[in-house]
This record gives structure tokens, sequence and C-alpha cells, in this order.
């Protein structure tokens, strides 16, 4: 006898397909779903490294800064130091002018003139004095020029025969003080 196989077959066949494509269907969306978790764990890997490496950087650059302002500090206490330095040089090398500047001041004051203030400021002198009379102021001025250190006498005020000194002639002289090596 012959087998006839009276079961539909289209649908049995049909309800097949249908069932591996739901089970395909789920496998594709485990397997996508593991793909998606697997991307999504590497960036938060990455994104946690990264910020890591962040914190990292900051802590550095915080820390650098710390020197760089202690670097400055130092800077500027070694320019203190510096100008420190250079006019403790400065008053050492002119410690000996003040003599010289005294002595030229002996040696250019003739007889019959006296001193009665002196004032330095800068490279400037202001002299005030008294003479016998104007020749001597005279002559005084021609001594300053012929100074090696002093300069340009500059006659500011005479005033012949005051009351506080009579007979004398009472002056007032700016002079330059000549920087000699």
């Amino acid at each position: 006898m012959a087998r006839i196989n009276l079961l539909p077959w289209r649908e049995t066949l049909k309800k097949e397909r249908e069932k591996r494509f739901y089970i395909m269907a789920v496998i594709t969306a485990i397997v996508t779903v593991g793909i998606i978790a697997t991307v999504h764990m590497e960036i938060e890997n990455q994104i946690t490294y990264q910020n890591t490496r962040n914190q990292f950087l900051t802590q550095q650059i915080k820390s650098v800064e710390k020197e760089i302002a202690a670097i400055r500090t130092l800077e500027e206490e070694k320019s203190k130091l510096l100008n420190r330095m250079e006019v403790i040089q400065r008053l050492q090398k002119s410690r000996p002018e003040i003599v010289y500047l005294f002595e030229a001041i002996v040696t250019t004051m003739p007889d019959g003139v006296q001193l009665l203030k002196l004032n330095h400021e800068g490279n400037n002198i202001h002299i005030e004095g008294i003479a016998e009379s104007n020749s001597r102021i005279s002559s005084l001025m021609r001594n300053i020029d012929k100074s090696r250190w002093l300069q340009d006498p500059e006659l500011i005020v005479i005033d012949a025969d005051t009351k506080e000194y009579p007979n004398h002639s009472w002056f007032s002289l700016k002079v330059k003080r000549s920087h000699q090596e």
C-alpha cells in the first residue's frame, strides 16, 4: 500500500519556518544586545581611563604651578639681592670719592675764603661761604675750573657787606662733581 500523508504539510512547513525565524530573531537580538553592551562597556572604560588621566594631569599641573610660583619668588628675591649687591658695590667703589671731594674743596679754597655751608645732592654741590673780596671768589671759581674732581662752577648769589659779615662778601656757588677713576 502506498503511504499518503494527509497532514497539511504546507502549514507545518510554514510553522517550522516561523519558528526558525523567531529563534533567529531572538538570537540576533541577543547578539545585538551583547554587542551594544560590549561597546558601551568599552566606551565607559575609555571614559573612566581618560577621566583618570585628566585628574592625574590636573594634579601635575597644580604641582608645577606651585613650583613656578616658588621659582618666581626665588627670582624676585634674586633680583632684590642683585640690586642690593649693585648698590653695595657702587657704595664700595664711591667710598674714596668723598675723601677726594673734600681734598679738592680744601685745595681749591684760596686764602681769605671761608665755607659756611656745603650741601651735596647727587653730582651737584652747593657751596655757601664768605670771602674778603670778590676777587677771592673769582680765584675760587678759577681753582674749581682747574680741579680734577670739581667742574662747572656757577655763581648763584653774591652779596657784599652784609650785616652778619661786615667787610666781607657772602656768596652762593653751585659746582658739579666730576667722576675720576
